[in-house]
């Protein structure tokens, strides 16, 4: 299979609030040819927010879909992000493969991680 794009839609009970944070505290860059909640997650790829009957309370098991944003200094924006009132539950994590992870909890109790790839030896 050949994927050319990605859409992630993430359902919310308050859809209004995480398109809020996404937005205006994560600060991606909203994406309104895919619709007035969806932001860009790089060149090929969307985040949808959306409201669901099905969905009524915040997440039940924050870690079993994380959103993984790759930026350039992770903790120059966890520290943006704490600042504007995000908390997060793992700050500056070094993975086994070199890189570095913080996660945030978004508003609806869904975990996401910002990512730093590992620096490229001098």
């Amino acid at each position: 299979m050949k994927v050319n794009q990605v859409y992630v839609n993430v359902n919310s009970h308050q859809p209004e609030v995480l398109v809020a944070f996404y937005k205006d505290v994560v600060a991606l860059e909203p994406q309104p040819e895919m619709g007035p909640q969806a932001f860009s997650l790089g060149p090929s790829g969307t985040l949808g927010i959306d409201g669901h009957s099905d969905v009524n309370a915040a997440a039940k098991e924050p870690a079993r879909v994380l959103i993984d944003l790759f930026v350039d200094d992770v903790k120059a924006e966890r520290e943006r992000m704490e600042a504007l009132g995000v908390t997060f539950v793992r700050k500056e994590g070094v993975e086994e493969w070199g890189g570095i992870t913080s996660t945030f909890v978004d508003p609806d109790g869904n975990y996401g991680q910002l990512m730093q790839l590992p620096q490229a030896p001098a």
